[in-house]
Protein backbone atom coordinates (compact mmCIF):
# COMPACT_ATOMS: atom_id res chain seq x y z
CA UNK A 1 0.00 0.00 0.00
CA UNK A 2 1.27 3.46 -0.84
CA UNK A 3 1.99 5.71 2.13
CA UNK A 4 0.41 9.15 2.13
CA UNK A 5 2.55 11.63 3.95
CA UNK A 6 3.66 15.20 3.60
CA UNK A 7 6.30 17.55 4.81
CA UNK A 8 5.63 21.30 4.88
CA UNK A 9 8.06 24.17 4.86
CA UNK A 10 7.24 27.85 4.59
CA UNK A 11 9.16 30.10 2.25
CA UNK A 12 8.88 33.87 2.27
CA UNK A 13 9.31 35.78 -0.95
CA UNK A 14 8.78 39.44 -1.63
CA UNK A 15 5.20 39.86 -2.73
CA UNK A 16 4.65 41.27 -6.16
CA UNK A 17 1.35 42.75 -7.32
CA UNK A 18 -0.61 40.66 -4.78
CA UNK A 19 -2.06 38.37 -7.46
CA UNK A 20 -0.84 34.79 -7.88
CA UNK A 21 0.79 34.19 -11.25
CA UNK A 22 -1.22 31.55 -13.16
CA UNK A 23 1.99 30.18 -14.67
CA UNK A 24 3.50 29.24 -11.29
CA UNK A 25 2.48 25.59 -11.64
CA UNK A 26 4.03 25.37 -15.09
CA UNK A 27 7.29 26.99 -13.94
CA UNK A 28 7.49 24.80 -10.83
CA UNK A 29 6.78 21.62 -12.80
CA UNK A 30 9.45 22.50 -15.39
CA UNK A 31 11.92 23.25 -12.59
CA UNK A 32 11.41 20.16 -10.42
CA UNK A 33 10.44 17.44 -12.91
CA UNK A 34 13.89 16.67 -14.43
CA UNK A 35 15.80 16.46 -11.10
CA UNK A 36 13.04 14.40 -9.49
CA UNK A 37 12.87 12.08 -12.52
CA UNK A 38 16.63 11.54 -12.20
CA UNK A 39 15.95 10.40 -8.61
CA UNK A 40 13.23 7.96 -9.77
CA UNK A 41 10.19 10.13 -8.98
CA UNK A 42 7.25 11.02 -11.19
CA UNK A 43 5.66 14.44 -10.64
CA UNK A 44 1.96 13.56 -10.54
CA UNK A 45 0.62 17.05 -9.93
CA UNK A 46 1.59 20.62 -9.07
CA UNK A 47 -1.07 22.93 -7.59
CA UNK A 48 -0.61 26.52 -6.42
CA UNK A 49 -3.74 27.62 -4.59
CA UNK A 50 -3.87 30.59 -2.24
CA UNK A 51 -0.49 30.48 -0.54
CA UNK A 52 -0.05 26.71 -0.72
CA UNK A 53 2.22 25.07 -3.28
CA UNK A 54 1.49 21.33 -3.43
CA UNK A 55 3.78 19.00 -5.36
CA UNK A 56 2.54 15.41 -5.58
CA UNK A 57 5.16 12.75 -6.35
CA UNK A 58 5.16 9.01 -6.89
CA UNK A 59 7.54 6.20 -7.78
CA UNK A 60 5.32 4.15 -10.10
CA UNK A 61 6.96 0.78 -9.56
CA UNK A 62 7.56 0.94 -5.80
CA UNK A 63 5.37 3.72 -4.38
CA UNK A 64 6.54 6.32 -1.88
CA UNK A 65 7.03 6.17 1.86
CA UNK A 66 7.81 8.87 4.40
CA UNK A 67 11.55 8.68 3.70
CA UNK A 68 10.99 9.11 -0.05
CA UNK A 69 8.62 12.05 0.47
CA UNK A 70 11.13 13.66 2.83
CA UNK A 71 13.88 13.27 0.23
CA UNK A 72 11.67 14.70 -2.54
CA UNK A 73 10.79 17.64 -0.26
CA UNK A 74 14.47 18.46 0.23
CA UNK A 75 15.08 18.33 -3.54
CA UNK A 76 12.06 20.52 -4.36
CA UNK A 77 12.79 22.98 -1.54
CA UNK A 78 16.43 23.44 -2.61
CA UNK A 79 15.40 24.01 -6.24
CA UNK A 80 12.76 26.56 -5.27
CA UNK A 81 15.21 28.39 -2.98
CA UNK A 82 17.58 28.86 -5.93
CA UNK A 83 14.91 29.99 -8.41
CA UNK A 84 12.27 32.66 -8.80
CA UNK A 85 9.54 30.20 -9.85
CA UNK A 86 7.30 31.46 -7.02
CA UNK A 87 7.50 35.13 -6.11
CA UNK A 88 4.80 35.17 -3.41
CA UNK A 89 4.89 33.85 0.15
CA UNK A 90 3.95 30.19 0.08
CA UNK A 91 3.86 26.98 2.07
CA UNK A 92 5.39 23.98 0.34
CA UNK A 93 3.72 20.60 0.67
CA UNK A 94 5.19 17.53 -0.98
CA UNK A 95 3.06 14.39 -0.75
CA UNK A 96 2.24 11.05 -2.29
CA UNK A 97 -0.87 10.79 -4.47
CA UNK A 98 -2.55 8.61 -1.85
CA UNK A 99 -4.93 5.75 -2.38
CA UNK A 100 -7.32 7.86 -4.48
CA UNK A 101 -4.88 9.55 -6.80
CA UNK A 102 -5.55 12.36 -9.25
CA UNK A 103 -5.51 11.52 -12.95
CA UNK A 104 -4.09 14.45 -14.95
CA UNK A 105 -2.36 13.14 -18.05
CA UNK A 106 -3.14 10.55 -20.72
CA UNK A 107 -0.37 8.37 -19.23
CA UNK A 108 -2.07 8.49 -15.81
CA UNK A 109 -5.37 7.33 -17.33
CA UNK A 110 -3.64 4.61 -19.39
CA UNK A 111 -1.87 3.25 -16.29
CA UNK A 112 -5.17 2.90 -14.41
CA UNK A 113 -7.34 1.24 -17.07
CA UNK A 114 -9.51 -1.28 -15.22
CA UNK A 115 -9.71 0.86 -12.07
CA UNK A 116 -12.79 2.59 -10.71
CA UNK A 117 -12.63 6.35 -11.26
CA UNK A 118 -14.76 9.39 -10.51
CA UNK A 119 -14.62 12.87 -11.98
CA UNK A 120 -16.31 15.92 -13.45
CA UNK A 121 -16.43 17.38 -16.92
CA UNK A 122 -16.03 21.04 -17.75
CA UNK A 123 -19.28 23.03 -17.90
CA UNK A 124 -20.77 22.76 -21.37
CA UNK A 125 -19.48 19.25 -22.08
CA UNK A 126 -22.25 16.94 -23.32
CA UNK A 127 -24.01 14.73 -20.78
CA UNK A 128 -23.92 14.71 -17.01
CA UNK A 129 -21.04 16.65 -15.45
CA UNK A 130 -20.25 13.92 -12.90
CA UNK A 131 -18.97 10.61 -14.17
CA UNK A 132 -17.94 7.46 -12.35
CA UNK A 133 -17.36 3.80 -13.02
CA UNK A 134 -14.73 1.53 -14.45
CA UNK A 135 -12.08 3.13 -16.65
CA UNK A 136 -12.56 0.83 -19.64
CA UNK A 137 -9.99 2.31 -22.00
CA UNK A 138 -7.66 5.26 -22.52
CA UNK A 139 -5.86 6.44 -25.63
CA UNK A 140 -4.16 9.65 -26.76
CA UNK A 141 -7.49 11.48 -27.35
CA UNK A 142 -9.61 10.43 -24.39
CA UNK A 143 -11.13 7.73 -22.22
CA UNK A 144 -14.15 5.47 -21.90
CA UNK A 145 -15.71 5.41 -18.41
CA UNK A 146 -18.67 3.08 -17.85
CA UNK A 147 -19.42 3.14 -21.58
CA UNK A 148 -19.17 6.93 -21.92
CA UNK A 149 -16.52 8.36 -24.23
CA UNK A 150 -14.85 11.55 -22.94
CA UNK A 151 -12.15 13.61 -24.61
CA UNK A 152 -9.38 14.79 -22.28
CA UNK A 153 -10.36 18.39 -23.09
CA UNK A 154 -13.82 17.69 -21.60
CA UNK A 155 -12.45 16.42 -18.26
CA UNK A 156 -12.14 19.06 -15.54
CA UNK A 157 -10.80 16.63 -12.92
CA UNK A 158 -10.66 12.92 -12.25
CA UNK A 159 -9.23 10.54 -9.68
CA UNK A 160 -9.15 6.86 -8.92
CA UNK A 161 -11.72 5.64 -6.43
CA UNK A 162 -10.82 3.05 -3.82
CA UNK A 163 -13.30 0.19 -3.65
CA UNK A 164 -13.17 -2.06 -0.62
CA UNK A 165 -12.64 -5.69 -1.65
CA UNK A 166 -15.67 -7.93 -1.34
CA UNK A 167 -15.83 -10.16 1.71
CA UNK A 168 -14.13 -13.49 1.27
CA UNK A 169 -16.31 -16.53 0.62
CA UNK A 170 -15.40 -17.94 4.04
CA UNK A 171 -16.55 -14.78 5.82
CA UNK A 172 -19.78 -14.73 3.82
CA UNK A 173 -20.42 -18.42 4.56
CA UNK A 174 -19.90 -17.90 8.31
CA UNK A 175 -22.22 -14.89 8.29
CA UNK A 176 -24.89 -16.89 6.43
CA UNK A 177 -24.56 -19.84 8.85
CA UNK A 178 -24.74 -17.50 11.86
CA UNK A 179 -27.93 -15.85 10.56
CA UNK A 180 -29.51 -19.26 9.91
CA UNK A 181 -28.68 -20.40 13.46
CA UNK A 182 -30.09 -17.18 14.94
CA UNK A 183 -33.23 -17.54 12.85
CA UNK A 184 -33.85 -21.09 14.12
CA UNK A 185 -33.27 -20.04 17.72
CA UNK A 186 -35.90 -17.30 17.53
CA UNK A 187 -38.64 -19.39 15.94
CA UNK A 188 -41.40 -20.49 18.32
CA UNK A 189 -41.23 -24.15 19.27
CA UNK A 190 -44.24 -26.36 18.80
CA UNK A 191 -45.76 -27.81 21.92
CA UNK A 192 -45.43 -31.56 22.27
CA UNK A 193 -48.74 -33.39 22.02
Amino acid sequence: MVAHAFVCQTRDRERGEGVADPNVTTRVRELVEPPLAAEGFEVVDVVFQGSQLRVTVDRPEVGVDLEAVSHATKVVSALLDESEAVSDTYTLEVSSPGIERPLRTPDHFKRFVGSEIVGRTHPGAPGERRFEGPLESADDEGVVVAGRRLAYAEIERARTRFVWPAQSQATQSKATQSKATQSKATQPKKAAS
